[in-house]
């Protein structure tokens, strides 16, 4: 960045990585940094796309030094921030730290507001190249468009390039003002925890809650190469066991099914979503791993168009959306209910381009391919989702021929 001018060259299509909040909570700490930058080499989420490790709150010490420069916790962070971004880059990963745009952060800890030219140098000094944003402390009468517009010119003035991530909670329609001060990605949402559905006196919101939300919310517009809405971090793979779980007010009980695993990761992929892991990558499963790194839906999430998908139905069981993409469009059939169920639709009702009358379909899940005249059909689990990539013919025939 330069001259407060946002560098939509920063993200050009929706950031991955992984995030230490969900998975350890306040609990983090060094060794558990170093071992998911190590698990995402190791389990080939790296080569998948997931390049940022970021640390969230409580890795700061309890007080600023002299200068009001922050400092890692003594105990937890031992090695300090520099030598733990060297570790990080030595993999060929990216690394991020977190802050807010308060006096101190959720957990509360000293965090940035009024300080923000320090903190930006340190945070190039030490070699972070992502930092996510939080709206915790207190504000100082400071509107939120003020607030993070200082933090996005003191991070244009750095020699860094810094992915700044505006984690605002949507309160403030970011999206209408998110690139305007710098920033690449702006949470839409409250927090997402790892849960179906939250009850209204419960801390968050569970992903079909998040998902509605978005639905409601008139944001696609704002949503292209550079700039990206956010529906919070991950939740794939937890449960009542993980870090935010024990940690927030609100009632898990059970971890995420399989299908509601899968209904979130592919309704995350077709809003274009940042993807951001959030389970303990040390101890994950075969089955979230393949969920994780789907080469169809991840390439729905990563296309270049850079387009947030929309409702074209919305029944009490049965959903249909879709997404345009550069060849095509990707279409979500989704079973809100308890039951199989069947659900169907046709191309004519989608973001699918009609220029023909015959229509390539790719399962996102199985990778099968078949050829439709525009009906589209799946017989979907309980809160699963189907997911196909549709290409008209004559999109087929151009790109096999040029």
């Amino acid at each position: 960045m330069a001259d407060g001018v946002p560098n939509s060259a920063l993200a050009p299509a929706p950031p991955m990585g992984w995030n230490s909040w969900n998975a350890h909570s306040c609990a983090v700490t060094e060794t558990d940094i170093r071992a998911a930058a190590d698990a995402l080499v190791e389990t080939g989420l790296r080569d998948a796309g997931y390049e940022y490790v970021v640390v969230d709150d409580c890795w700061m010490a309890e007080e600023t030094d002299d200068d009001g420069r922050l400092r890692a916790d003594p105990e937890t962070f031992p090695s300090g921030m520099a030598a733990l971004a060297d570790y990080v880059h030595d993999r060929a990963l990216k690394f991020g730290l977190y802050s807010s745009a308060g006096s101190h952060t959720c957990q509360g800890y000293q965090a940035s507001l009024g300080r923000e030219r320090v903190h930006a140098e340190q945070l190039a000094d030490w070699g972070v190249d992502f930092l996510k944003y939080d709206n915790c402390g207190d504000h100082r009468g400071r509107d939120a468009v003020s607030r993070y517009a200082a933090m996005g010119d003191a991070l244009a003035a750095v020699d860094r390039d810094i992915v700044y991530s505006i984690c605002e909670w949507g309160e403030s329609d970011p999206w209408e003002w998110g690139r305007n001060v710098g920033g690449q990605l702006w949470r839409v949402t409250d927090d997402a925890v790892a849960k179906w559905h939250t009850d209204r006196d419960e801390f968050g919101l569970g992903i079909a809650d998040i998902v509605d939300r978005v639905a409601e919310l008139d944001i696609p517009a704002a949503q292209a190469p550079g700039g990206w809405s956010d529906p919070d971090m991950l939740q794939v793979g937890n449960g009542p066991e993980s870090g935010q779980s024990r940690h927030e007010p609100t009632d898990i009980r059970r971890p995420l099914t399989a299908a509601e695993n899968r209904t979130h990761f592919a309704f995350w992929c077709l809003l274009g979503a940042p993807l951001f892991v959030g389970t303990d990558l040390t101890d994950i499963s075969r089955t979230v791993l393949d969920i994780l790194t789907n080469e169809h839906l991840l390439a729905i999430d990563q296309d270049p168009l850079g387009l947030q998908g929309t409702p074209d139905r919305r029944d009490p069981t049965r959903e249909v959306w879709s997404k345009r993409l550069h060849d095509g469009a990707a279409v979500a059939l989704w079973n809100r209910g308890e039951d199989p169920t069947d659900v169907h639709a046709h191309v004519d009702e989608t973001s699918v381009p009609t220029a023909g009358d015959r229509y390539s379909v790719l399962d996102g899940w199985t990778g099968e391919q078949w050829e439709t005249l525009g009906e589209l059909s799946a017989t979907v689990e309980p809160r699963g989702t189907a997911v196909f990539r549709v290409t008209p013919l004559d999109y087929s025939a151009a790109s096999s021929t040029s």
